[in-house]
């Protein structure tokens, strides 16, 4: 008798969900459903990749031994787990696998609904880092936080998108690692901003400032690949200003309930506020420089 495969349903084509479903279906011993809330998007994700796309009267059909998200927000999940009721259509002993940016808030709301715990469902949320870049290329990082059943699983699914799984903890351990990853950018786009507009107005060559100092101790991921994008106004790589915004909150959230102050992410989330107010919130995150040249374009304005 043929042993019947896992049947796993993606939620969520967004712009990393798109690239993470898309190494998913190059997976020979899974079925892969996706459901996305724009059709178009996924008629154009099936005429790239293998798979079937999710339609809701099949519910009542499909069980799913796992549910893997990729989500805008808090909400957007809850709408789709619980209210859709996603949620019941997953076999008992299943999974839900998130690799949306939450609150812990969230998770407590999941892992506390009655069919989550009647089936004794398990819940990892894995945050991934890396960007659009990352997703494309099937190399993103990604924390996770969850039970310590069903890792071999989860973990063979994750290696087909990523080069680096790391669990931290239990559930909520993965958000918190993210909350401290954001909280890591915010403070480097920063800088470096400051840096690359210091460099501008110094008449350096930037191309060659790069070459000088990015070996060095001044070396980041950002440095790697934004600084020469940030130095010529190019913004638009994928994770925008308004993620950012959302991410921020809940990590600065999180810190004021353990009584902490963290000026520079405040500040720098005070500066992505700004960006959004200017409908320049779709640019990707290194787009925070452009406040720098528009105090020196004009400045009498402060915007900073």
């Amino acid at each position: 008798m043929i042993k019947s495969k896992p049947k796993y349903l993606f939620v969520g084509l967004g712009t990393m969900g798109y690239q993470i479903a898309g190494h998913l279906s190059k997976m020979n011993n899974i079925d892969l459903f996706i459901f996305n809330r724009s059709a178009n998007i996924s008629k154009k994700w099936l005429s790239n990749y293998k798979g079937q796309e999710f339609v809701r009267d099949q519910l009542s059909a499909t069980k799913f031994n796992g549910v893997i998200l990729c989500l805008k927000d808090d909400s957007s999940i809850l709408n789709v787990l619980i209210k859709k009721k996603f949620i019941e259509f997953i076999k008992p002993n299943g999974f839900v696998l998130d690799h949306s940016t939450t609150s812990l808030k969230l998770i407590k709301k999941v892992t506390s609904n009655k069919f989550y715990i009647s089936n004794n469902l398990a819940y990892f949320d894995a945050p991934v880092s890396g960007g659009e870049i990352g997703a494309k290329n099937g190399n993103l990082s990604i924390m996770f936080g969850g039970p310590n059943r069903g890792l071999k699983i989860i973990k063979n699914i994750m290696n087909s998108y990523s080069n680096s799984i790391i669990k931290i903890g239990p559930s909520g351990h993965g958000q918190l690692t993210k909350m401290v990853n954001q909280l890591c950018i915010a403070g480097l786009l920063q800088g470096l901003s400051e840096a690359i507009i210091f460099g501008k107005s110094s008449n350096l060559s930037m191309n060659k400032v790069f070459d000088a100092i990015s070996n060095g101790a001044a070396q980041s991921w950002q440095m790697d690949n934004r600084f020469k994008t940030m130095t010529d106004n190019s913004f638009d790589f994928g994770f925008a200003v308004d993620l950012m915004i959302k991410d921020l909150q809940i990590a600065l959230d999180e810190a004021q309930l353990k009584s902490l102050d963290l000026k520079i992410s405040k500040d720098v989330l005070k500066n992505y506020r700004k960006l959004s107010k200017m409908n320049l919130g779709s640019l990707d995150t290194s787009s925070l420089i452009k406040l720098f040249e528009i105090k020196k374009s004009y400045p009498k304005k402060s915007l900073l």
